[in-house]
């Protein structure tokens, strides 16, 4: 019986010593966890509701950077040679016309580095398009007759540029199409996007240069 009741005392206590071991582990695991927000379904989407059917919704207003050009910090493009984002206000330089372009006036190569801007890069002074016409019944791509049907060929390729910088490609007299500015509305969830660049500079600097890009090719006004 003594030995009986011995074993069952030692059996109590081992059981407390592990009801001890474990609360103090859950709490040492409930001081460490973090509880994040909960995001609900209402705040996924812009309009902040979760009534999809609802027509009278009025958006949060989008605010943007009001610091005039030449006082904004320059934003890191988002990859290597992306169109970086424009971090000053716009206001009165949009829209952009085929007769009016506000951005030249900081931007151009011969001016940016005394403006403080980013200067344009040599790829928006060049066509890449070959110059194609039909005389009589023959398709003449840079003077050379061509059969009616797509070529890859570097012959029937031309890439002008205008080595002085001074005439923006028609192609990318349009500035906005590619360069935004960036809203200062809080997000639901930050980007977490990580760029790896191919040049030192690459987060700062296009690396577009006649050297490397046409080195090898013949090129024209």
């Amino acid at each position: 019986m003594k030995i009986l009741t011995k074993i069952t005392i030692g059996l109590a206590a081992s059981a407390l010593l592990l009801v001890g071991c474990n609360g103090a582990n859950t709490s040492a695991k409930s001081e460490k966890s973090v509880v994040k927000p909960t995001i609900t379904e209402a705040n996924l989407g812009y309009r902040g509701t979760d009534d999809l059917l609802k027509e009278d919704v009025i958006p949060p207003a989008v605010t943007y950077h009001s610091a005039p050009p030449g006082a904004s910090k320059k934003f890191k493009r988002a990859y290597q040679d992306a169109p970086p984002m424009i971090p000053h206000s716009t206001e009165g330089l949009l829209p952009i016309t085929k007769n009016n372009n506000a951005c030249l006036g900081c931007h151009m190569p011969d001016v940016a580095a005394s403006m403080g801007a980013t200067p344009i890069p040599v790829s928006h002074f060049t066509s890449f398009r070959p110059k194609t016409e039909v005389v009589g019944d023959e398709i003449l791509k840079n003077g050379k007759v061509i059969k009616n049907t797509s070529s890859e060929k570097l012959a029937n390729v031309s890439i002008k540029v205008d080595k002085d910088e001074q005439h923006l490609y028609a192609g990318r007299w349009n500035c906005s199409q590619c360069h935004a500015p960036q809203a200062t509305n809080t997000l639901v969830d930050d980007n977490h996007f990580k760029p790896v660049y191919t040049a030192p500079d690459g987060a700062e600097k296009s690396s577009w240069n006649q050297s490397k890009w046409l080195k090898d090719i013949n090129t024209a006004k």
